[in-house]
């Protein structure tokens, strides 16, 4: 995750795609995706007000102006901080499943409070059972000798 969203990008994403799911095994990558394939962007155009070649930023404490959301790359999850709310967030180990349904009610993501995420449904169990027809009911029978 760290060569891809911070070493792989000089300043920064418009737009992060399903290569950043590169290496995933292909029936999650279709589930997750739709099947579409798409690659990530870079900021691209990027003017300054000095006229200076764009650089990436470094947000430090108090300096979250006009951010909602703030990510934190740890060796054992991604800490998810909601800037309106706290200065620290819950996190979400790397091995949670990526269906899980997120909240993005800022107030959810307490720091001492359980991640709001909701497990995706199971897998419906496809059968390849054949089914028999029905008898004809009665009403059905009928009918038929009418014709």
């Amino acid at each position: 995750m760290i060569r891809h969203l911070i070493d792989a990008v000089p300043v920064a994403w418009s737009a992060l795609g399903t290569d950043l799911l590169d290496g995933a095994p292909e029936a999650l990558v279709n589930e997750l995706t739709g099947g579409e394939h798409y690659p990530s962007e870079q900021m691209n155009n990027l003017v300054t007000p000095n006229g200076s070649p764009p650089r990436r930023m470094s947000i430090r404490e108090g300096e979250t102006g006009g951010l909602n959301w703030g990510y934190v790359l740890h060796e054992h999850g991604i800490e998810v901080i909601s800037l309106r709310e706290e200065a620290r967030g819950p996190v979400v180990g790397w091995a949670t499943d990526p269906r899980t349904r997120f909240s993005d009610h800022p107030a959810l993501w307490q720091p001492t409070g359980p991640v709001p995420g909701r497990q995706p449904p199971p897998a419906p169990t496809l059968t390849t059972t054949t089914v028999a027809p029905s008898p004809p009911t009665p009403a059905t029978a009928a009918h038929a000798a009418r014709r």
